[in-house]
């Protein structure tokens, strides 16, 4: 037990990121059954079904869930009272102010738990009263922080200025991740692109298997006029890169990125045209399983290396 665990009530302070176009309720009851804590990422679903898949959750899993909220949703009114009337005690916001919203949802007794990827914003975080904050390092993929802060530098900032538990994200899949996070003063981890290529994941098969496909070096983080994404090089990238290299404006990338790129790509497979968001860990992934082999793997490596630790130190 540690303060991650007591937080969420949970087996493993190993948390199954919310991310768009793979985390629905097959994926995050999975995980939360295997003793995780799954998150279901609202950051792309419309209301109505977001409350599908929140039922579809609590109907598979006695075990605790929650789910990904980023701020600058559209509908996040909607989205936020669905979230209250169905009862989900657990909440990860991101990509926003954490002041929005926090109080409302602490007034409810939901835990919130709140993204950044600066100690900067860390310390806002828990100055809006958040329980936890994720610190992310831009090896993550999708969405990131432009200050392009690896989590082998963010975690131990971030994790001896704050008062309340910090989760390590960022790069992290697998038990070395697990060891080395928690070594840099982390209480937990959260995990995207391991879960991400489960067999629960609701990505498109062709996405999954150009992650597998992937070497290193393939990823990168682009649209930084925009909002900085990281991505899979294919054509889309590079439509963007050109253009930025010949001095595009906002408006013009706004054009190129047009609307629905990451369903195009994740969600609906076209791996020329869609945006591919995953994270640098994608070199290191070869194979799609079960996510609660994931979790349970990933766990054991971790046990292992802290013995082996423990025992060469004693």
């Amino acid at each position: 037990m540690n303060r991650i665990t007591e937080l969420f009530k949970i087996k493993y302070p190993v948390i199954q990121a919310g991310m768009v176009w793979c985390s629905g309720w097959r994926l995050a009851s999975a995980v939360s059954n295997a003793g995780g804590l799954g998150l279901i990422g609202a950051g792309s679903m419309h209301p109505e079904l977001l409350q599908e898949h929140i039922r579809k959750c609590k109907a598979a899993t006695s075990s605790p869930f929650g789910a990904n909220v980023p701020l600058l949703y559209p509908e996040i009114d909607k989205i936020m009272d669905i979230i209250v009337r169905e009862g989900v005690k657990i909440v990860f916001t991101s990509a926003g102010n954490p002041k929005t919203w926090t109080a409302f949802l602490k007034e409810k007794q939901i835990t919130v738990v709140h993204v950044v990827s600066s100690l900067k914003f860390a310390l806002k975080s828990q100055e809006a009263g958040v329980d936890a904050v994720v610190a992310e390092g831009f090896e993550a993929g999708g969405h990131n922080g432009r200050e392009e802060i690896t989590t082998f530098c963010l975690i131990p900032a971030v994790s001896q200025a704050l008062n309340i538990p910090v989760i390590a994200a960022g790069g992290i899949a697998d038990g070395r991740g697990i060891f080395g996070a928690m070594a840099l003063g982390a209480d937990g981890v959260q995990i995207g692109t391991r879960f991400a290529i489960s067999e629960e994941s609701s990505a498109h098969p062709n996405f999954k298997s150009r992650v597998i496909e992937s070497i290193e070096g393939e990823t990168t983080l682009t649209l930084k006029q925009l909002a900085p994404v990281r991505l899979i090089k294919n054509d889309f990238y590079e439509a963007i890169n050109t253009a930025e290299k010949q001095g595009a404006d906002a408006d013009t990338l706004r054009s190129i990125l047009g609307k629905r790129r990451s369903r195009l790509g994740i969600f609906e497979g076209d791996l020329k045209e869609g945006g591919l968001e995953i994270g640098q860990v994608s070199a290191y992934i070869n194979d799609i399983r079960p996510a609660a082999e994931i979790l349970k793997n990933m766990w054991v490596e971790y046990e292992q290396l802290k013995r082996d630790f423990y025992e060469r130190n004693s």
